[in-house]
């Protein structure tokens, strides 16, 4: 018990020696504009369907990440974003948001990465189903940090109804092995395997893109035999990463 806690308590620690976990911000003040690496629209003209990532807020980027998916349909002037925002339900508000945004936002000081980038016809497909994906998502008024559901349930949600996608989220999304309506066998988000998870807490998933994810009390512990890589709680993914680009 003692080697496991050890292990678990090695990734917070890692992120906080890193400085990639900033502590103290104030999220009125935090840093929330545009980080460029989302392509110009008044350039791009091609459909564009991108997931990005980002260290969680304060104290909790120590062990996870926020996700969220961004959609430019075939020659539109804007992105639209989709994504869940757990203090909307502090004031009653549905948790899930579906608007005109600015999609590569800092997330409230922490710098996103895009974990998927799909381009053209392809995407144009996808975005119809990520539209019906957000609808049909069944906890828009609903949010629990952990085990779930949560942001990044959503996203897992969306991807798990949405195999074009073939998205591949880290294993720092806490809360994406949340299944919904009470399932405890589903698809992998990447659409590529399948999944046992209990409530979110435990669980095994198996992928071909994923690789193996154990999921301790909603913290992974998995190995990627085609990267190869290891993943970590709080590190996410150590070794070798795949372009997963599209």
């Amino acid at each position: 018990m003692l080697i496991l806690l050890s292990i678990i308590l090695i990734g917070p620690v890692v992120m906080i020696l890193s400085g990639d976990v900033n502590f103290g911000l104030n999220w009125r003040t935090a840093d929330r504009s545009s980080t460029g690496i989302a392509p110009d629209p008044a350039v791009v003209s091609e459909a564009v369907v991108q997931v990005y990532s980002a260290r969680a807020f304060n104290w909790r980027g120590m062990f996870g990440i926020h996700t969220w998916i961004a959609t430019k349909p075939e020659d539109a002037q804007q992105y639209t974003v989709h994504q869940v925002v757990g203090w909307r339900s502090w004031r009653g508000l549905p948790v899930v948001m579906s608007e005109p945004d600015i999609p590569d936002r800092s997330w409230y000081g922490n710098t996103p990465e895009i974990i998927l980038d799909l381009r053209g016809p392809v995407a144009a497909e996808a975005i119809e189903k990520v539209l019906l994906a957000v609808k049909d998502y069944p906890y828009k008024q609903k949010y629990i940090m952990w085990p779930g559901p949560n942001s990044n349930t959503f996203t897992a949600f969306i991807g798990r109804h949405v195999p074009q996608l073939n998205l591949d989220l880290p294993s720092t999304a806490i809360g994406k092995d949340f299944l919904t309506d009470g399932e405890i066998f589903a698809n992998a988000p990447s659409g590529t395997g399948f999944q046992f998870s209990l409530y979110g807490v435990l669980g095994i998933l198996i992928g071909r893109v994923e690789g193996i994810e154990i999921n301790l009390f909603g913290l992974i512990f998995g190995v990627d035999p085609f990267g190869p890589a290891l993943k970590l709680p709080g590190i996410g993914r150590v070794g070798f990463s795949l372009n997963k680009l599209s």
